[in-house]
């Protein structure tokens, strides 16, 4: 396997920074989500509750999709999930209990622990040790 280049100050390689119109959607994305919290009669009165039968409608479509190999409404599932990830950060940012960021912190953590042989050290023979390696983990977060 090749010698891997992280990027200057990251932990991954550099090919994979994402490219700034990306990050500008994304940006436009979340404040797109704000202002609807804030000027949307409907948006601004719904809950963690109010909303969470509508997350689990939104993973079953996506799973169809998959199982359809219709890639256009895989696409479009994708992005109500998101669009559902960014709409229960905003309301948790807006009661004062997590942000956006801290999502994103957690499981960029995550990932980066769960695969100590991409990111560390560990030597892996197959996917057996990655999974015997991820479950090993898990329960060693967990206490």
């Amino acid at each position: 396997m090749p010698e891997k280049s992280p990027a200057p100050d990251k932990i991954f390689d550099a090919e994979f920074t994402e490219t700034a119109p990306a990050v500008e959607a994304y940006a436009d994305f979340v404040a797109i989500v704000h202002q609807l919290r804030r000027d949307c009669p409907w948006d601004r009165e719904q809950t963690h509750e109010s909303v969470k039968h509508l997350l689990i409608e939104e993973a079953y479509e996506t799973v169809e999709a998959i199982d359809k190999e219709d890639w256009p409404e895989l696409s479009k599932e994708l992005g109500d999930l998101l669009l559902h990830v960014v709409f229960h950060s905003v309301m948790a940012e807006q009661d004062g209990r997590f942000t956006m960021k801290d999502v994103i912190d957690a499981e960029t953590t995550k990932l980066v622990v769960r695969h100590p042989h991409v990111f560390g050290d560990t030597q892996v023979d197959g996917v057996g040790d990655v999974l015997t390696n991820w479950e090993q983990i898990k329960m060693k977060e967990k206490g």
